[in-house]
């Protein structure tokens, strides 16, 4: 598809043109997604021990939040092409709160397992991200926009371990039973993913010169029944699953890690629900510039090396990623744990950084 008028530099504190308010708006829209779709995990402990959950149940129930996400972008990436990021994150933002604010119905493992399943659909929101800022902004400026807007956007699985303890102790305070507080919390993080909807259907345009459905009336772009992908092609190609496979052990990890990070500093360290949270919340917060920080020093390595020089650099990121996981989790002494973490954390996103 041939876009005009890309942006060829990025105006962080402006929102007057498309292209920064498309930014953004995509950024926090998938920091929204990121802080509904791990909302509930800093409130775990209070949920298991309501609901009765096994340590099996729980494992199920994080498999089940990330494992719909690997269809759901699938889909997704169709739904763009043939729609737009526009209509498609609109819907998805609108549709996706439902299942956030509805896991407040929960009564036993079962329901708890289907709500956790459908919330993980939400985790699609990174394929519009890159896409919408991928047509927005011009080859010069695009892997930084790229970059930014994913990292910022993945910050919300940490800022939620911080944020969803303290939402909860204040419905506590206004008097509400742990019962209520927790089901409460989570229809705000749901209700906070619709507002963002609604207001991405009015404040963004699919492309620069505007949507795809007026432009495809004026025959500036293809219609949506003439677009044809190349997933077969692209899934014959053994590179493609290779790095499938890397993705899977950063951010794979990274998903794992948002998931269990609180419920295991409470039990193997003792803190409180909102310490705990805090604590997990450190993980996420590398977000900001590690997984930045790992296109950049890829960039480096391919100056000298090439394509090989960035290969040189993803695995030495992985292999210090596995051992300072392993180191991780030796830690029995919690200011350890935490410095741990915080180098398992960069390593983590500068491995995704770097697989890009």
């Amino acid at each position: 598809m041939d876009v005009k008028n890309k942006a060829t530099r990025i105006n962080l504190f402006s929102l007057k043109t498309r292209q920064m308010r498309a930014f953004h708006m995509t950024w926090f829209s998938f920091f929204l997604c990121f802080f509904a779709w791990f909302g509930i995990a800093p409130l775990m402990a209070i949920v298991r021990d309501e609901l009765g959950l096994t340590k099996t149940q729980i494992g199920n129930t994080i498999i089940a939040s990330v494992a719909i996400t690997i269809l759901a972008r699938l889909v997704i990436g169709w739904l763009c092409d043939r729609y737009g990021p526009r209509i498609t994150y609109t819907w998805l933002l609108i549709l996706g709160s439902i299942p956030v604010m509805g896991i407040g119905l929960a009564h036993d493992y079962s329901s708890f397992l289907l709500f956790r399943l459908a919330i993980g659909a939400i985790g699609a929101s990174f394929v519009i991200t890159q896409y919408h800022t991928s047509v927005m902004f011009a080859p010069n400026c695009v892997g930084t926009a790229n970059a930014t807007s994913a990292g910022w956007g993945n910050l919300g699985g940490g800022v939620t371990q911080m944020v969803m303890p303290l939402v909860f102790a204040g419905f506590v305070g206004l008097g509400y039973s742990v019962f209520w507080s927790w089901r409460l919390s989570m229809v705000v993080a749901g209700a906070v993913v619709l507002l963002a909807g609604i207001a991405y259907y009015f404040l963004t345009t699919d492309l620069p010169n505007g949507n795809f459905k007026e432009l495809r009336e004026k025959g500036e772009i293809r219609g949506g029944k003439s677009v044809k992908g190349t997933f077969m092609m692209a899934a014959k190609d053994k590179r493609v699953w290779a790095l499938f496979l890397i993705y899977a052990a950063c951010f794979g990890i990274e998903l794992t890690i948002n998931n269990m990070a609180a419920l295991y500093y409470k039990d193997y360290f003792g803190l409180g629900l909102a310490t705990a949270g805090l604590v997990a919340g450190l993980f996420g917060l590398m977000n900001i510039f590690a997984r930045s920080m790992g296109g950049v020093v890829g960039d480096r390595f391919a100056l000298k090396g090439g394509l090989k020089g960035r290969v040189k650099w993803l695995m030495i990121a992985l292999a210090i990623e596995g051992i300072a996981l392993i180191v991780f989790s030796r830690m029995t002494v919690l200011p350890f744990a935490i410095a741990s973490m915080i180098v398992f954390s960069l390593f983590v996103q500068m491995s995704e950084g770097a697989t890009y």
